[in-house]
């Protein structure tokens, strides 16, 4: 028995057969270009990276469907790689200047970077050389018309052992039969980690020669909380783990009998559980899991890897379906969250480099600068209306402003399906996406316009705490149980209800079992959750008496640091 520590990057147990990953060396020569046939090797080079950019989008509507929304946000980081001149600059200028090819002239300039960051002692900084070697590794397959091997070619159930796995790599693991998986390289803030967490597969990296111990065929036993790979272990060991394991799964089987089931506390406080929808490919499992409605359906993905917006009939046949497999539970549709950087591909005039895009053009923003974009989702959501009982949620809001415009042209819509003979019910109510700091202090004044509201608290804590939490630098300091979060979310949710409307909370946070009593104890009326996590927030909540979480809140109310609080959450048990 073998026993390798590492750094333990993605939690949970894999038993089972090892398929070790070859690592496909892609070797890369020198070549002399005729003067005469540079400039035909340049453009070789831009189409390659114009294969690369749509590489890249096809990757985010995976990211998107498969982890949702914030995930996606990681294939900016290799946008930006292949937006940065060290790409797009130097190594058309190494072609250009000393007459080599361009898979040359691309190795060269990587390996330049590659020596840098050597250097650099910062794990965060470190990490950032696979971003630039997966994005590299793409451009060279295009220039050598190599095609990358799938990781669908794993036949059986095992665990993926492997030199080092790239961000691309691990989006295809949940489609392969991969019950885990371990590098050599890597680190706890790598990209890699990050989706491997979000994926639920159980991983450890940074095990220096893993891919050299372990042969295909060998048992193996995967921590990916303690960080341990354990290459033929002992029948004590594999027992020990595999009792482990199976206590893991009975907890998830004994979920399976709330479905169905009032969510409610012990001292009969009903709440609505609401499911959060990211694409038709959820809808089944997540109508199987009986909610009290769709609290958050994501439409961003109508508007991914596409040359066009998407036509009104599109969209009204995507939000009647929904709308119709709810029934009569109310489908809650947030207007695209897209960004300026998606207008070039809509064939619109986009905004020159944003800095910070995330904070830019983008939501209700951008939809009010192109409102003809705008009025067609709109009309849709109307028009599916007869199917279902939806409401329209508007993103990114922090002025009353943006609610009047959308408001009159949510009117507009009404009236010209009406004139033109559509038959639709009582107007649609329209809400607002409660995520930027303003919104907060000024919802008393907000709320005089819309019907609902929604605290969408992965945006809200970014912003009210100044943290990017996909950036692994600072992800440390989002923080869901810092003070100033909870008195933010407190005066929200106050406000909401002193006008007696509705109000719900969305986002990680209230898929997080721990921060459950605190938003029980905040009065919120409903939460929408992810689909994995649906049953347990149900069980956590069936569990809690509602008497005993105002005074719990009142008490995390005083306290000063996030410490406080979850020690204070801890002891509660």
């Amino acid at each position: 028995m073998i026993i390798i520590k590492g750094v333990p990057a993605s939690p949970g147990i894999a038993i089972g057969k090892a398929y070790v990953l070859e690592d496909e060396e892609i070797v890369v020569s020198r070549q002399e270009i005729p003067k005469d046939k540079v400039h035909l090797e340049v453009k070789r080079f831009k189409q390659a990276l114009e294969k690369t950019h749509r590489d890249l989008d096809n990757t985010e509507v995976k990211v998107l469907k498969t982890l949702g929304r914030e995930h996606a946000k990681l294939i900016d980081a290799h946008r930006l790689i292949l937006r940065d001149p060290l790409i797009t600059k130097e190594v058309p200028r190494r072609i250009v200047e000393e007459h080599v090819n361009a898979e040359f002239a691309l190795s060269e300039t990587l390996e330049r970077v590659n020596q840098a960051f050597e250097k650099i002692e910062d794990e965060f900084f470190r990490d950032r050389r696979h971003d630039l070697f997966d994005v590299g590794k793409r451009l060279l397959e295009h220039l050598l018309r190599q095609e990358r091997k799938p990781l669908s070619t794993v036949r059986e159930s095992a665990i993926l052992i492997a030199r080092n796995l790239l961000p691309s790599d691990t989006l295809h693991l949940r489609e392969a039969k991969v019950l885990g998986f371990a590098t050599d390289l890597g680190g706890r803030t790598s990209h890699t980690a990050i989706l491997a967490q979000s994926l639920e597969i159980p991983a450890v990296v940074g095990l220096s020669d893993v891919s050299r111990q372990v042969k295909s065929g060998d048992v193996v036993i995967l921590d990916g909380t303690q960080g341990l790979v354990i290459i033929s272990p002992s029948a004590e060991a594999l027992g020990r783990y595999e009792k482990a394991q199976q206590k893991v799964l009975q907890e998830e089987k004994a979920l399976e009998v709330l479905r169905g089931l009032p969510c409610q506390t012990t001292d009969g406080r009903r709440l609505e559980l609401l499911a959060n929808l990211d694409s038709l490919d959820e809808i089944k499992t997540l109508v199987s899991l009986r909610p009290d409605g769709i609290g958050l359906f994501r439409s961003e993905f109508l508007y991914l890897n596409r040359t066009v917006a998407p036509s009104e009939e599109e969209q009204t046949r995507v939000y009647s379906q929904v709308a119709e497999s709810l029934s009569p539970q109310p489908v809650i549709i947030r207007t695209a969250d897209i960004g300026g950087d998606r207008l070039t591909e809509l064939g619109l005039e986009a905004p020159k480099e944003e800095v910070n895009p995330f904070m830019g053009l983008r939501g209700i923003r951008l939809f009010l600068r192109y409102p003809e974009i705008f009025k067609i989702q709109l009309r849709a959501i109307l028009r599916a209306s007869c199917k279902g009982r939806v409401k329209v949620l508007l993103p990114m809001v922090s002025s009353l402003g943006e609610i009047r415009s959308a408001k009159r042209l949510l009117v507009q819509a009404h009236q010209e399906l009406v004139s033109e003979g559509v038959k639709l019910e009582s107007p649609v109510e329209m809400g607002m996406m409660v995520e930027i700091p303003a919104a907060v202090v000024l919802l008393d004044f907000l709320l005089e316009e819309v019907d609902f509201v929604s605290l969408g608290t992965n945006d809200l804590i970014q912003y009210v705490l100044a943290v990017d939490r996909v950036n692994e630098h600072v992800s440390h300091l989002y923080d869901p149980f810092h003070p100033s979060v909870l008195r933010f979310l407190q005066m929200a949710v106050e406000s909401v209800h002193k006008k007696g409307k509705w109000v719900s909370v969305c986002g990680e946070m209230a898929s997080d079992h721990r921060a459950v009593p605190l938003l029980v104890g905040l009065g919120v009326d409903a939460f929408s959750v992810s689909t994995r996590m649906f049953l347990r927030i149900k069980q956590t909540m069936r569990s809690l008496k509602f008497s005993d979480t105002k005074p719990l809140l009142g008490k995390a109310l005083t306290m000063a640091t996030s410490e406080e609080v979850q020690k204070l959450l801890e002891e509660r048990g």
